[in-house]
């Protein structure tokens, strides 16, 4: 079998669905190749692009997400998505092409050492340079980009190599399980859980990966004990219970940062640190931590864990509460025994449900406020109001986002996507096309701002192309608003930032797309609606947000 052919049967048999990028003439026999392959190759128009929608396919598929690109610019073109997908522990493969192995050690067209810059943003990278070992390195690459923590990995396939010859088969893939957790570990858990007077769930970006929601929701619902996620784990539990307190990220304006003021307890559940620092909740080192996770806790200073279990989540949280079943009938049979606590913490702190009442009350305030430019709360209000719970919102990154995060409500894992690990603009537009391939059946939102939409703008044609009825919301101010704001904080002015921007009507009716700029507030959930009914065709709206309300996430006075 040629080479080529052979690395694509092997991708085959990982079970690779799409393969998102541009091909280049370094990469012409594994693009030859694919036209045999059941594999669907999605043409992109930015390789940028192309390793977003990786991301996005591997976040919700827990599959990996496969990107291309030819070599040298292709493969710089790479980066910044392909770093995106590392921290926010995405799985995907990157493969890029490269000239033949004759030219490798001197200077040559389009010639960089691709393996090396893929280093620092990647869990494993390597160049193939023997046909025969294709299949060992194809299998090394999905495994070590699904094992936790989830993430990107490179193989890099030199022209000449492509064209070689081999006999290997392709290694079928073969289903991991997750090891258990240590009984030892999970009776003290439960006990320092009992003595806890004011425990707290913090629920993070793990939760969505390991898919362990049915067993968290039960942890809370069973121990009676409040929750609150971050940014990427939206979802795991639903806003609609009256014990979670939604997200923590946003360091003076989340009202959870109260109730982790509060706690003696931190119940960290797939947290992970790239998304919010635990110096930002546990500065005085004053808390109990137990860090339940796929893998060992990060050393920092701030995140000390009193009781550390590295074992698979949904394990952990069934095992805890059994362990906690047992020791509340035992003590049903030893009345002789004092303990000061109560299973379940059947009635919250007062404070926690003043928290929850002013948070539902703040998301609902400005429900029938129709002053134009639209408020940022009302803008997420109506878009969620538009869609059906189990539709997909992304967002991209910039101010828009914290909005986001901190109003719209979630009831199911992975409808609301915030990226929030290495955050990079640009993200939301080719993140929606991947969704929508993924997920057919649902509305996806596309939530941008008007700078970070521009950086990726040329994948409308993509979602053209593809048919894809994609709703893109371009919040419009005509700045770089998080720079911004964060500059007027410190300096007490901004600098630099302001922008102007194109008709967005006519730029989506350029590529094919239909195109909205609203001007009214009262018509913004009538052209959602309009949008909600195109079944082939990508949907952008524009619309002009009032940011003065932005100096609300920098100080969000609270008063019990």
């Amino acid at each position: 079998m040629k080479a080529s052919d052979l690395f694509i049967r092997c991708l085959e048999a990982e079970g690779v669905e799409y393969i998102f990028g541009i091909p280049g003439e370094e990469t012409s026999d594994l693009i030859m190749s694919l036209l045999d392959s059941k594999i669907k190759f999605v043409l992109v128009r930015h390789e940028q692009a192309a390793a977003f929608m990786a991301d996005m396919y591997g976040r919700l598929t827990q599959k990996v997400g496969v990107c291309l690109s030819t070599l040298g610019p292709g493969a710089t073109n790479l980066t910044t998505g392909v770093a995106n997908a590392n921290m926010d522990r995405s799985p995907i493969l990157v493969i890029t092409g490269q000239t033949d192995t004759d030219f490798l050690h001197k200077e040559s067209h389009q010639n960089m050492d691709a393996v090396a810059m893929f280093k620092p943003i990647t869990k494993w990278r390597w160049s193939i340079r023997n046909a025969d070992s294709i299949p060992e390195i194809v299998s090394r690459a999905f495994k070590i980009a699904l094992e936790e923590k989830a993430g990107a990995v490179h193989l890099e396939l030199p022209q000449d190599i492509a064209k070689m010859e081999s006999d290997i088969k392709p290694i079928k893939t073969q289903q991991v399980f997750r090891s258990r957790p240590n009984e030892e570990l999970i009776e003290k858990a439960a006990n320092l859980i009992l003595e806890s007077k004011t425990p707290i769930l913090l629920v993070g970006n793990g939760c969505i990966r390991g898919r362990p929601t049915l067993y968290v929701r039960k942890f809370v619902e069973k121990t009676g004990i409040c929750s609150m996620n971050t940014f990427m784990a939206k979802g795991v539990i639903s806003d609609k219970s009256d014990r979670h307190l939604h997200s923590i990220g946003i360091r003076e304006a989340d009202h959870a940062s109260i109730a982790m003021r509060e706690a003696d307890l931190v119940i960290a559940i797939g947290y992970d640190l790239v998304e919010y620092s635990p110096k930002h909740w546990n500065g005085s080192l004053d808390k109990k931590i137990i860090h339940i996770d796929f893998t060992p806790a990060e050393s920092d200073t701030y995140y000390p864990p009193t009781i550390e279990i590295a074992a698979d989540i949904e394990y952990t949280m069934y095992a805890i509460l059994e362990e906690l079943e047992r020791i509340r009938k035992q003590d049903e049979t030893e009345e002789e025994k004092q303990r000061q606590y109560r299973i379940p913490h059947s009635d919250p702190p007062e404070l926690f449900k003043t928290i929850k009442r002013e948070i539902v009350w703040r998301l609902e305030r400005y429900k029938n406020d129709f002053s134009y430019p639209i408020k940022p709360e009302k803008l997420v209000l109506d878009v969620r109001d538009a869609l059906d719970e189990s539709d997909i919102v992304i967002s991209d990154v910039g101010v828009h986002k914290l909005w986001i995060a901190k109003i719209y409500n979630t009831y199911t894992p992975n409808t609301c996507i915030v990226p929030n690990g290495f955050c990079s603009m640009g993200f939301a537009l080719p993140a929606a096309i991947a969704a929508q391939l993924v997920d057919p059946s649902h509305k996806i939102v596309a939530m941008c701002g008007d700078g970070g939409f521009l950086m990726n703008v040329q994948e409308i044609e993509t979602a053209v192309r593809l048919r894809l009825p994609i709703i893109v919301i371009v919040w419009c101010d005509y700045d770089y608003g998080m720079i911004s704001l964060k500059q007027i904080y410190e300096f007490g002015r901004s600098a630099f930032t302001k922008f102007n921007n194109p008709n967005f009507v006519k730029l989506a009716e350029s590529f094919g797309a239909t195109g909205y700029n609203v001007r009214s507030t009262e018509e913004f959930s009538k052209v959602l609606e309009k949008a909600k009914v195109s079944k082939s065709s990508p949907v952008i709206i524009s619309i002009d947000v009032d940011y003065s309300r932005n100096r609300l996430l920098l100080d969000d006075s609270f008063v019990v």
